[in-house]
């Protein structure tokens, strides 16, 4: 019995029986999509992985990547062995042999024939000075002896030794002359040699050597080094009025460096 109160029920409509021909519902004319027709909506891009994989370039240059980066990895590790196995013998060599520098002493240096005037300068120096080699288990060979005889900064003179060889904790005697005559000086050095001339009747002089040495240990040889010798404030007394003098104060040490 209908209630004549109740609303009225809303929904969807009842479905339409299938069409026989298995299209739309009843009285459809639709028809099956004719052979060919494309889909009325837009493929689905295909996945990035897919496409990867069936690339045959992307999937060759994955190996060649990892082949290179072993290769650098291999080469890096290779020059760290080789730099610690050589830092290693070098230590090793250099606690057997414990090479040391030579030593130089300058005995004695004499000035004759100066003559300071006009910013030009004439003299003569005679510098004798004796090498000794501290070490015990090398000998050195000194191929090339260079020295100069300076005020301050100024170049007075220069020279050369004749190459020499010294056996274990020897020591040798060598000697160096310079000599000038009418060479200029810069106006500060000419001025301070006659303000030091007449204050004390000295003037403080420096030599400077470089030699090239060789370190050797039976047949085992070091590389050649270059050595650097300084002495200074080598005062020599000559007065205003005298031309010669000697090194005052006795024999001198000199700074050696590399």
């Amino acid at each position: 019995m209908n209630d004549p109160n109740r609303p009225p029920v809303t929904g969807y409509p009842a479905a339409a029986p299938p069409n026989p021909n298995g299209y739309g519902g009843y009285g459809s004319s639709a028809q099956p999509p004719p052979p060919g027709t494309a889909y009325p909506y837009a493929a689905p891009p295909p996945s990035s992985t897919t496409y990867y994989n069936n690339n045959p370039y992307y999937q060759q240059s994955i190996p060649y990547a990892v082949q290179r980066a072993t290769f650098l990895r291999r080469i890096i590790a290779i020059a760290i062995a080789a730099m610690v196995i050589t830092g290693t013998f070098v230590f090793i060599v250099w606690l057997i042999l414990r090479p040391r520098l030579p030593e130089f002493r300058v005995d004695s240096l004499s000035v004759s024939n100066l003559n300071l005037s006009n910013s030009l300068i004439s003299a003569n120096w005679d510098l004798r000075f004796t090498v000794r080699n501290p070490n015990k288990k090398l000998t050195l060979y000194y191929d090339d002896v260079a020295a100069a005889v300076f005020y301050d900064s100024a170049s007075l003179s220069d020279t050369t030794v004749p190459p020499f060889f010294q056996d274990k904790r020897a020591e040798t005697a060598q000697k160096a002359s310079f000599a000038t005559s009418g060479s200029y000086v810069e106006n500060r050095a000419f001025d301070g040699m006659n303000k030091e001339r007449a204050r004390s009747s000295a003037i403080g002089f420096d030599v400077r050597m470089v030699a090239r040495v060789r370190f050797k240990a039976g047949s085992w040889r070091a590389r050649r080094r270059f050595i650097r010798v300084y002495c200074k404030d080598l005062s020599v007394g000559v007065g205003p009025n005298k031309s010669s003098g000697n090194l005052l104060g006795g024999p001198r040490q000199c700074r050696v460096g590399l």
